[in-house]
């Protein structure tokens, strides 16, 4: 059985690539993204290149990744800072409820406050109560409204 106390967070490393993997398509099989491995890794490919935006913590329980977090950091020009952006946040079924996706939000925090940031940001499908119980804890909600404009659309 997987504890908090048996969760340990660290950067993402090349060997992690299957485990990695794994969680990864069972954050997309969660939102209802087609399964595409072209996808799966182009992001690796992402993670992996250190002039990419895209970085990336795992929780490991052991020798087994249990959860993963995609951040970036960006501009904020109304504030004139920069913040970290939580693209993805995931766990493995089976350490839901265990205290990883806390350890991952904790983690980023602690990169921010370490670095300055001024925020750490997410969004989060309004559906995905058990995670929105966590947030609800941790973080404040906004009054902003997202949108997406299809390119070529207007």
């Amino acid at each position: 059985m997987i504890t908090s106390d048996s969760v340990s967070i660290r950067a993402v490393q090349p060997s992690d690539s299957s485990q990695w993997a794994e969680l990864y398509r069972g954050y997309r099989d969660f939102y209802e993204l087609s399964p595409d491995d072209s996808i799966v890794e182009r992001v690796w490919t992402w993670i992996l290149d250190d002039s990419n935006e895209v970085h990336a913590f795992v929780a490991t329980s052991g020798d087994r990744l249990v959860g993963l977090a995609h951040y970036r950091r960006f501009s904020r020009p109304s504030t004139g800072s920069v913040g970290i952006y939580l693209d993805d946040l995931f766990t493995d079924s089976t350490a839901r409820g265990a205290g990883v996706g806390r350890a991952l939000l904790s983690e980023l925090s602690a990169l921010a406050e370490r670095e300055g940031r001024s925020v750490v940001r997410w969004i989060t499908a309004e559906d995905n109560t058990r995670a929105r119980r966590l947030y609800d804890l941790t973080a404040t909600p906004t009054k902003w409204v997202t949108y997406d404009l299809a390119p070529g659309a207007l």
